[in-house]
């Protein structure tokens, strides 16, 4: 069965090359930090098996929302549509992280409350690492209980500048 045809654009930043990978609608797929393009392609053929992708210019809406994010408009992703992938609970997971406001930081257990499963932390912290849309499903708005960073695929140091750059404090808020 053939997936959908995929544009891969890559989109300068602050803190290095984005890849995108999009839909002809605008759709995102996949946004990542460049330099791991092989995890991005992993979780693209994970969820949309059999896609095609070639390069292309990335969909205006994408080029232009990013931009603003990076400009200072901390609302300029929210309004970006993603393409539905993952299993039911990784969508539930990549969901509650966009209801993560700009500025905030959630621990990993506040996340596994805020989907009904406070018990879960571990797979939250699976499905928010599963994340194929980093940025706009706000991953790195998630830190360690204890306030530290915690991970990220795109390393701590970009972590820690995004929450910076949101105006975050490293207080995780109250559940």
């Amino acid at each position: 069965m053939a997936g959908p045809e995929l544009i891969r654009a890559v989109l300068p930043s602050p803190l290095g090359d984005l890849v995108v990978i999009a839909d002809a609608g605008g759709g995102l797929h996949g946004l990542d930090f460049a330099g791991d393009d092989g995890r991005l392609d992993r979780l693209v053929a994970r969820y949309w098996p059999g896609a095609r992708v070639k390069a292309g210019e990335a969909p205006a809406a994408v080029a232009s929302a990013l931009s603003a994010y990076f400009a200072g408009d901390l609302q300029a992703l929210d309004s970006l549509e993603v393409a539905e992938g993952g299993t039911a609970f990784q969508r539930q997971v990549w969901a509650a992280l966009r209801r993560i406001p700009a500025g905030a930081a959630w621990s990993y257990a506040d996340l596994a409350r805020e989907v009904g499963r406070p018990a879960a932390v571990r797979a939250v912290g699976q499905a928010n690492g599963a994340n194929p849309v980093g940025l706009v499903q706000p991953c790195h708005r998630v830190v360690a209980s204890g306030g530290g960073l915690g991970g990220y695929a795109g390393g701590l140091e970009r972590k820690s500048w995004l929450l910076a750059h949101e105006g975050a404090g490293l207080q995780v808020h109250p559940a």
